[in-house]
């Protein structure tokens, strides 16, 4: 108990105060502790000239880390001055949380003081990065002795200026270097003339070994140190399929199994889906079990919501024994990764009345005036199947712990992505704790957080941890909404602590414009999930199958609804979109431009019914425009703008746009051109621009 107090108090009395601040560095990778005495401040603080602050990215002041994948480049920014008209340099310095020694990486003035670094982040798990500047005397000599020669002015006291700074660096530069700058200062020193000595003191391998040697006496640090999580690629760029196991059977009326979950993996696979989530997998309990359309009370054959976690057979290390066994699991779980899919699991902290856990820990769960434990409820939606866990326990630490265990115990069986399912109503520090104790020993690991709540509470929740979240995607349909929304996350500070994750549909959502909006509507909001969002997902088959009736006008939930039946689906139904869902998929894998929220533009398309925006890769070589008819009902027609310069294309110059999804080509001319889309047809385009490209031989053809 008390071992987990000490380590809990520990994370959260962590200050985001850098061990480097005002420090000097006397060689790579060490540094010395904080001068502490008044006198030490008034002799090396004094001096410190450089003022580092707007640092970007930095999330509520250092207390919360950025967020990348393997492989991206961490771009920092910061507003760096000095007194005086010396110039200055930077540095970034980086490296990973558990090492000891710093990286450097110059960093480069951009415009108004501002300047830019990055590194490279090559390892999962967490980097630190912190920015160190100064006044360069060596550098502010060169640009001075320059003015001074072009204004004929006599500089011979500037060379022997320049020739004891240079001195000065042999003291810190490896012998090697020494011996080089030995020879620069006895040049400026020498009997040569004013161009001999000029052109050495201008020479640009003098400049770059006084670069590598600064003098650090007085840098300054900036004041906090700044963390880097760096997750898997699949944490950027997921295509997630959700699937209840109970209803995989290929026979109507059979409770289906992970073996059927496994026959089904190539329909999955061919649709072009590299996640499987599931639902819980878990015994349901039997008490206060419900019914078809989420009836009070359950009839003999009623099998239950997934959700409602426990029972005789067993809590959440347990698998519903209809489901098979947890050697079934496991055979699914490396069968499906032979097809290119990770198996993601759902992880519902509550418990049925059934639960092992009520008998066993009894004071996890809050007891009423009347002795009988809360059912979960939210007013007038009630839960009785359900009991919440009660984090304000005297025993607390032990649940905690507790819960930390289910992870690990479904990573032993291979399991690397968890859906959490209402993280929102948990407290915040539990999540900090958990995700941040997961993803130290495996940072492999995938969270995505299920809180349809406020917006600044979902926030809260990707800064402490969770990889991805769901969003308000669903409800967003119009033209200016859909852009006012994907601006704020992909073009605010947003982005880099919070990942989308789109889903049209969900087992508890059902929108109204799917319920009204007819097959067209299903695939509007596909390709609108798919291209606005790196990571996306649709809850199968009835997606695929576009059911669309609700529980009763008004209501988002499903008519017969599979949250408290097993379900039979005809995935060969002739109106299924799998075919079309199977080619946006590949649409988004072999373009990498969809494969990234940052680089998204809203571009002006003079309807409000057609929404444009387009996705290119930095190079420019992959370039994806897409239009959408958001009205399901009625063909709409309008003039698109596209900002030729910024794409890279030649006003002058014709250019193909090549529709990926009906395969039409067009040669486009200027940056006005005009679409038409009938959502009873294809209700969208996917172009690719192709640039004209002419051959030596005036062949001319398209990349």
């Amino acid at each position: 108990m008390g071992s987990f107090r000490s380590r809990l108090l520990s994370l959260f009395s962590r200050k985001p105060v850098n061990p480097l601040m005002d420090a000097q560095i006397t060689e790579v990778g060490t540094l010395p502790q904080l001068p502490e005495a008044l006198e030490n401040f008034q002799t090396e603080q004094a001096r410190k000239r450089v003022v580092i602050e707007g640092v970007y990215p930095e999330i509520d002041g250092g207390r919360f880390p950025v967020k990348r994948t393997l492989g991206d480049k961490v771009k920092v920014e910061a507003d760096i001055v000095a007194d005086g008209h010396e110039l200055i340099a930077a540095d970034l310095l980086y490296r990973r949380e558990q090492d000891a020694s710093w990286r450097f990486a110059r960093m480069m003035p951009l415009t108004n003081d501002r300047w830019r670094g990055e590194f490279q982040v090559l390892e999962l798990g967490r980097y630190v990065y912190a920015i160190q500047a100064w006044v360069d005397r060596f550098r502010t000599w060169q640009w001075d002795l320059k003015k001074r020669v072009d204004a004929g002015q006599d500089v011979a006291v500037q060379f022997l200026v320049g020739a004891e700074l240079i001195e000065d660096a042999i003291t810190r530069a490896p012998d090697r270097q020494a011996a080089m700058l030995q020879e620069w200062a006895a040049i400026l020193r020498g009997a040569g003339g004013l161009q001999e000595k000029f052109e050495a003191a201008q020479n640009p391998e003098l400049a770059e070994l006084m670069r590598q040697n600064p003098d650090r006496r007085f840098i300054s640090t900036y004041d906090k140190n700044l963390t880097v999580v760096v997750d898997p690629v699949k944490a950027r760029f997921s295509t997630w399929y959700e699937m209840f196991p109970r209803s995989c059977s290929s026979v109507p009326g059979r409770h289906g199994t992970f073996k059927d979950c496994e026959a089904r993996l190539p329909y999955i696979a061919q649709m072009g889906f590299d996640v499987l989530y599931l639902p819980p997998i878990h015994p349901i309990g039997l008490t206060n079990r419900k019914g078809k359309n989420n009836a009070p009370k359950a009839g003999p054959d009623d099998v239950g919501s997934p959700w409602a976690i426990g029972s005789a057979a067993g809590g959440h290390k347990a698998v519903h024994p209809e489901l098979g066994t947890l050697e079934d699991f496991r055979h699914l779980v490396e069968r499906a990764k032979e097809h290119g899919i990770d198996v993601a699991l759902d992880i519902a902290y509550q418990g049925s009345p059934d639960h092992p856990y009520v008998q066993e820990h009894p004071t996890w769960f809050r007891r009423r005036p009347d002795n009988t434990v809360q059912f979960a409820e939210n007013p007038p939606k009630k839960y009785e199947d359900i009991y919440p866990f009660d984090f304000e326990t005297e025993d607390w630490p032990k649940l905690w712990e507790e819960f930390k265990s289910i992870i690990l115990f479904w990573i032993d069986q291979g399991v690397r992505l968890f859906r959490v399912d209402n993280p929102h109503t948990k407290p915040f520090h539990f999540w900090e704790w958990l995700i941040a104790g997961i993803k130290q020993d495996y940072p492999e690991v995938i969270f995505l957080s299920e809180a349809f709540t406020r917006p600044k509470v979902m926030y809260r929740l990707a800064k402490l941890g969770f990889t991805q979240s769901y969003t308000y995607f669903a409800w967003r349909n119009t033209k200016w909404e859909l852009t006012q929304y994907f601006t704020e996350l992909t073009q605010t500070e947003v982005r880099e602590y919070f990942r989308p994750n789109l889903w049209p549909n969900t087992p508890d959502i059902l929108t109204e414009y799917l319920q009204f909006g007819g097959r067209p509507a299903f695939m509007i909001r596909l390709v609108l999930a798919a291209t606005l969002g790196a990571n996306y997902g649709i809850y199968g088959p009835p997606f695929e199958l576009g059911v669309n009736q609700p529980r009763e006008p008004g209501s988002e939930e499903y008519l017969d609804s599979e949250k408290y039946e097993v379900k039979y689906w005809d995935l060969n139904r002739p109106e299924s979109l799998k075919d079309f869902i199977a080619r946006v998929n590949r649409i988004r894998r072999d373009n990498p431009a969809l494969q990234s929220d940052w680089n998204l533009r809203f571009y002006p398309i003079d309807s409000e019914q057609l929404i444009c925006y387009g996705k290119c890769t930095d190079d420019l070589s992959n370039i994806i425009v897409v239009v959408v008819n958001l009205d399901p009902h009625h063909a709409h027609g309008g003039w698109l703008t596209l900002p030729l310069k910024e794409l890279g294309l030649d006003p002058a110059q014709p250019y193909q746009v090549h529709d990926l999804l009906g395969d039409g080509r067009f040669l486009w001319h200027g940056a006005r051109n005009y679409v038409e889309l009938d959502p009873h047809t294809l209700p969208a385009h996917i172009f690719r621009i192709r640039r004209r490209v002419r051959t030596e031989r005036d062949f001319d053809y398209f990349m």
